[in-house]
C-alpha cells in the first residue's frame, strides 16, 4: 500500500533544503566580510536626535564607498538613552555582525557610572567614531535670554528660576551640561529643575512649545531643528575655539565667561561576540569610508566635525574618555554603580 505520508515528508525536506542553501551561502559571505552584507544601524533613542544622525550618517558614508552593497538599515530602539540597546547587546538577545549600534560620548558617559547595567565597556566592540558635535546651551527665540551671561545672571538670582529640557535622566551628559552651567553660576546642581526626554528630538519640541526655558543638547540636532524651522536661538556652542559653517556666528560659552567645554564624539559599536573577521571587515570599511575623499563634505552636511579613530586608538580613546568621566561624576556628587 502506498505511503503518501512519507513521500511527503522526504519532499518537503528536500524543498527545505533547497530554501536554506542559498541562505546558508549568503550567511557564509557575510561572516567572510559582514561589512558587505545587509546589516542594520540601531538608533537607541527616539526619531530626530543624535543618534538617528549618526546612523545615518554611517549608511551615507559606507554607501559612497561600496555603492554595491544593501544601505545599511535603520531601527529605532529607544530606552534610557542607550541603556536598553547596550543592555541587549551585551547579553546576547540582540547583535550579530550585522548589528551596528550608535553611541556617542554620552553613552561613555553613563558607562562610566555603570548605568548600562551590569555590563563593562568590553562588553562591547567598539569599531569606529565618525566625527564630533559640540554642546550647545538654546532657547526659544522669543526667550528673554540673548546672551550666555543673561541665562547666567538668572540662575545666579534663583537656580530653580531656568526649567531645562535634554535627553537623559540625573547623571546624562545633558544633565552634566547644565550642571556645569549652575555649577559656573554658584549653585548647586541638584537644586536645578530638569526635564528629561527620550532624546533631543523630544527635548527640542519641548522648547519650540516653551515647556522648557533652556536646551543644553548638541549642536548638530539644535541645527537640524532650526533647519526645519524650529523657533530656536543658539546662546552658545561648547567648543574650544569658535567654530565655523552653521556654528560661524554662535560664540563659545568660554568667550562670555564660562569655560565650559563638551565635546560629543558619535560613532557605533558591535556585540563582542561577533568573530574577528566581522571586526575587521567593519573597522576596515568605515576606516576607507572615513577617509574616503568626498567624506568631509558628507560630515559637514550631518553637521559633524573631524575625529576619526578605529582599532586600537579608539578603544584608547574609550578607556580614556570612561576615567575622566567617573572622575567628573564624583565632582558633581553623582553616584557610580560597579558593572
Amino acid at each position: 500500500m502506498p505511503r503518501p505520508f512519507a513521500f511527503t515528508r522526504r519532499h518537503a525536506l528536500r524543498a527545505l533544503s533547497a530554501w536554506l542553501a542559498p541562505a546558508a551561502l549568503h550567511a557564509t559571505a557575510a561572516a567572510g566580510d559582514a561589512s558587505e552584507g545587509p546589516a542594520e544601524c540601531v538608533i537607541p533613542a527616539k526619531a530626530g536626535g543624535g543618534f538617528a544622525l549618526t546612523c545615518a550618517l554611517a549608511r551615507d558614508a559606507l554607501q559612497a564607498v561600496r555603492p554595491a552593497r544593501t544601505p545599511l538599515a535603520q531601527r529605532y530602539l529607544p530606552g534610557g538613552i542607550g541603556a536598553v540597546a547596550f543592555d541587549r547587546i551585551a547579553s546576547g538577545q540582540l547583535g550579530g555582525p550585522g548589528t551596528l549600534v550608535a553611541f556617542s560620548s554620552g553613552s561613555l558617559l553613563n558607562l562610566a557610572q555603570g548605568r548600562f547595567g551590569p555590563h563593562p565597556p568590553s562588553a562591547v566592540r567598539w569599531i569606529a567614531t565618525l566625527g564630533t558635535d559640540y554642546g550647545v546651551v538654546a532657547v526659544h527665540r522669543d526667550s528673554p535670554y540673548r546672551r550666555l551671561q543673561d541665562l547666567i545672571a538668572a540662575l545666579r538670582q534663583d537656580t530653580s528660576r531656568i526649567v531645562f529640557g535634554a535627553g537623559g535622566t540625573v547623571g546624562s551628559q545633558d544633565w552634566v551640561k547644565a550642571a556645569l552651567l549652575v555649577r559656573a553660576a554658584g549653585g548647586a546642581p541638584k537644586a536645578m529643575r530638569f526635564v528629561s526626554f527620550e532624546g533631543g528630538g523630544d527635548a527640542l519640541g519641548a522648547l519650540q512649545g516653551k515647556h522648557v526655558d533652556a536646551f543644553p543638547g548638541d549642536a548638530a540636532e539644535a541645527l537640524q531643528a532650526i533647519a526645519g524651522g524650529a523657533a530656536v536661538r543658539l546662546l552658545a556652542v561648547l567648543s574650544e575655539t569658535r567654530l565655523g559653517g552653521a556654528l560661524a556666528g554662535v560664540p563659545t560659552a568660554r568667550e562670555q565667561g564660562v569655560d565650559i567645554v563638551w565635546p560629543t564624539v558619535r560613532g557605533v559599536y558591535l556585540s563582542a561576540n561577533v568573530p574577528d573577521a566581522a571586526v575587521r571587515a567593519w573597522t576596515t570599511a568605515f576606516a576607507e569610508a572615513t577617509a574616503a575623499p568626498g567624506y568631509a563634505a558628507l560630515r559637514e552636511r550631518h553637521s559633524l566635525y573631524p575625529f576619526a579613530l578605529t582599532g586600537a586608538a579608539l578603544d584608547d580613546y574609550v578607556q580614556a574618555r570612561i576615567k575622566a568621566y567617573q572622575a567628573l561624576a564624583d565632582e558633581l556628587g553623582l553616584r557610580r554603580w560597579k558593572p
